[in-house]
């Protein structure tokens, strides 16, 4: 008898000791969505929070001559696959942000699929 309150009660702390967390809070870059993405709507604001609105890679004035404010300096870069290799920070390459934490790995995951999906002005 005294077995089996051990079994119940073991049961019920085990049962009451789980809990049910969201699983998007808890793993937040398996939510990330890389089915959808575009360039305005995901890449430019990805590229303006990082890169360029520091003042680094936007206008004529840009570190190396590389222009990420707008399409046409950014599929450049992505097409050769130095933007790949940057926010990567990959051998060879110099890691980028400059002096900032690496981009999320969604960041970098978005960037990736709109670039193995032709890099297009959408």
């Amino acid at each position: 008898m005294k077995s089996m309150y051990l079994v119940l009660i073991s049961s019920m702390i085990l049962t009451l000791g789980c809990y049910k967390d969201k699983r998007e809070l808890l793993y937040p870059e398996n939510n990330c969505d890389t089915t959808s993405v575009t360039y305005v709507g995901t890449i430019q604001p990805i590229l303006s929070k990082n890169c360029a609105s520091a003042g680094c890679h936007e206008g004529a004035a840009s570190a190396a001559g590389i222009d990420l404010s707008n399409y046409s300096g950014t599929k450049i870069i992505a097409e050769n696959g130095r933007l790949i290799g940057v926010i990567n920070h990959a051998d060879g390459f110099s890691p980028m942000p400059k002096n900032m934490a690496k981009l999320s790995n969604c960041d970098i995951n978005k960037i990736t699929a709109w670039i193995n999906k032709g890099s297009i002005n959408n």
